[in-house]
């Protein structure tokens, strides 16, 4: 096709928008409507998002361990085959040899015996699939930690663990994963690590948040195809009342020896103006909308932990013209087709 084929059939397609303003208006505003909403629905997935990571990063596992505080008050109960294993190595003769404490227990009752076997187990579980970081609390740090979230003047009631009792807890490993939809799977993977006694966690939260996460992604998905379906459907009525208006002279166009391609040209450059369009005002439109709701939100629940509007603008611009762009060249190329078509069997029958 020549160029000055391409720049007439350009200026046809702008001509036909002007010609017909009041319902190219009329869609404008009808797709920036469904964009906006678009948007909104895109803006309050991201800031779901940004609170559900805030609530998987308080989220964490405490991984107790076997060591001596566990040996002296922990419930062995249940893990006497794992305090058993540890045993194995040595023979039995080592172990009838071996001299309790002042407190009846020995160093095979355990299995975390300093700080340095501590850490060796936490860099176990940070080797660990979906485990992001892992820090080592001391038995010490956690009773400080306790002390510190008491209320005031209730720590006396800590004075009995003086040197003679002791400190009943145990260290752990502070455990963070990356995707909570793996959580009960890490968790068990830790648990079944040589050391860890028994872990401290939130499931019934871990569930939550992987069911809201899974909710927010099928709802966007839905509002964003209904919405698209609805521009799509506004953009072909826009272009059939063109291609009507136009009736006489695209006869005329057929009956010379105009091809498909030639007449459905202008009406696809329309489509995809008036999209454009729209797109450009929905960026705007929603622009005033985020910033006066994301204002009024900081001033009334005193918080800046929100997605700016500047960190989505781009993608959201892309969002935005392609939604109007594909709409508007796929409804109108859909519109001009099917009249074509009809166009062509009656002039065949004349």
């Amino acid at each position: 096709m020549k160029m000055s084929s391409v720049r007439y059939l350009t200026k046809e397609g702008f001509k036909n928008t002007w010609a017909n303003r009041l319902m190219s208006v009329a869609s404008v505003g009808v797709l920036v409507a469904c964009m906006v909403v678009i948007g909104l629905a895109i803006l309050i997935s991201e800031n779901v998002k940004l609170a559900i990571g805030n609530l998987e990063k308080q989220n964490v596992v405490m991984a107790y361990m076997k060591d001596y505080s566990w040996a002296q008050y922990g419930d062995k109960s249940e893990n006497s085959s794992g305090a058993e294993s540890t045993t194995e190595a040595s023979s039995e003769e080592s172990a009838t040899e071996e001299q309790p404490d002042a407190r009846g227990i020995k160093s095979s009752d355990y299995v975390i015996h300093n700080e340095e076997e501590a850490l060796a187990l936490c860099k176990e579980i940070e080797k660990l699939d979906n485990v992001e970081s892992v820090e080592y609390i001391s038995g010490d740090k956690g009773l400080e930690d306790v002390k510190a979230n008491m209320p005031e003047g209730q720590e006396k009631y800590f004075t009995f663990l003086d040197e003679e009792y002791g400190n009943p807890l145990s260290g752990a490993a502070k455990v963070k994963m990356k995707d909570m939809a793996l959580f009960d799977v890490t968790v068990e993977k830790i648990q079944k690590l040589e050391g860890i006694d028994t872990i401290q966690s939130q499931s019934d939260l871990a569930e939550k948040i992987t069911a809201i996460k899974n909710g927010i992604a099928i709802a966007g998905f839905w509002i964003i195809a209904i919405l698209m379906l609805i521009s799509l459907i506004i953009v072909s009525n826009t272009i059939r009342i063109t291609m009507y208006s136009r009736k006489l002279e695209i006869s005329i166009m057929k009956a010379v020896g105009a091809t498909n391609a030639f007449i459905r040209i202008p009406f696809v450059i329309e489509g995809i103006f008036i999209g454009l369009i729209s797109a450009i005002l929905s960026e705007g439109v929603l622009y005033f909308c985020y910033r006066v709701a994301t204002e009024t939100i900081c001033k009334t629940l005193g918080t800046t932990d929100i997605v700016k509007y500047s960190d989505m603008a781009i993608l959201l611009f892309v969002i935005f013209a392609v939604i109007g762009i594909l709409s508007g060249a796929i409804g109108s190329f859909i519109m001009i087709s099917k009249y074509l078509r009809k166009e062509g069997s009656e002039f065949a029958a004349i």
